[in-house]
């Protein structure tokens, strides 16, 4: 059976019970081009948990799996009153425990550090990416500047998610590998979204951590159905959220989009002249720009009629 088909078993054809019971046995789930083993045994994940991953096949416990990671639990040490959890990937712990009510982010990041340690038959582009149409955006951007935001807002408008935090390309190729993931909120941004879709499924706010407060955006159900979509990229576009910024989207030079975009890779420098090469590709078949914004409705508007006319 090919995974991602529509006969595949989605964590929705389980109920909410059975489904924190895998998370305590193992669930086995796609996401993206990685097989996933998930083992917790914290009960406050179930829920949020199964409302955020609903749409994901579930694989056989037999396969071969990526990575198997584990999230644990437990009293702390030495303030045995505080409960925390343990994140922990093929048994070795990447950090401290962190407090239990953090559980869901934990999670969700020690995930994507994973992947981000782990994938290197991939460039990773610290980058998000939608795709319209059969052409796709990427929107590299360093931490705190609306890349999300602006990634969460094209995805409830009909973009479908690639990603929200990788641009997985394989060396030599332009194509952007799918690895759709719930979408990390952050701060001022959970309230954005809220406006912006009153209907967004949106996780739990966890409050205080390393990043503030931190809500998580469900990824749509077509995202995930057509995760082994591949999609060429059309245009890169560098976002900017600055405060009362009029919406602009300003084109870059290739050189300029060339600097731009190898700065914002995880294993730029590990993969050498592969990364210059597929870089310098990228580059080369898109149109790069600079995109400010402050309001999201104009960013959303103004991205995909741009894209829509540049289409033609």
């Amino acid at each position: 059976m090919s995974i991602g088909a529509a006969d595949a078993k989605r964590v929705r054809d389980c109920s909410v019970g059975e489904f924190a019971s895998k998370l305590i046995s193992g669930l086995s789930l796609q996401i993206g081009p990685f097989a996933a083993r998930i083992h917790a045994n914290s009960a406050r994940l179930s829920a949020p948990l199964y409302a955020l991953y609903q749409d994901y096949p579930m694989l056989s416990d037999e396969n071969v799996f990526h990575f198997h990671v584990r999230l644990d639990e437990r009293r702390g040490f030495p303030r045995v009153d505080k409960r925390v959890v343990r994140f922990s990937v093929d048994g070795r712990a990447p950090h401290e425990d962190m407090p239990a009510a953090q559980a869901l982010p934990v999670l969700e990041w020690g995930i994507n550090l994973v992947i981000a340690l782990r994938s290197h038959s991939f460039l990773m582009l610290h980058a998000a990416a939608v795709e319209n149409g059969g052409r796709a955006i990427l929107l590299p951007a360093a931490p705190g500047q609306g890349k999300t935001t602006l990634c969460a807002g094209l995805s409830l408008r009909g973009w479908r998610l690639l990603s929200d935090e990788f641009g997985l390309i394989r060396p030599g190729h332009t194509e952007l590998i799918p690895v759709p993931r719930p979408m990390a909120l952050k701060n001022e941004s959970i309230d954005v979204i809220r406006r912006f879709e009153p209907e967004a499924v949106i996780g739990p706010e966890i409050s205080n951590t390393r990043k503030g407060t931190v809500a998580h955006v469900k990824p749509s159900a077509q995202s995930i159905d057509e995760m082994r979509q591949a999609a060429p990229a059309h245009w890169i576009v560098f976002p900017r959220w600055r405060h009362e910024a009029s919406t602009s989207l300003t084109e870059v030079s290739k050189a300029e989009g060339f600097m731009f975009l190898a700065t914002n890779a995880f294993n730029y420098e590990l993969l050498g002249e592969a990364a210059f090469h597929t870089v310098a590709g990228l580059v080369n078949q898109t149109r790069c720009f600079r995109f400010e914004y402050s309001d999201l409705d104009d960013a959303v508007e103004m991205l995909t009629d741009f894209a829509a006319r540049d289409a033609e």
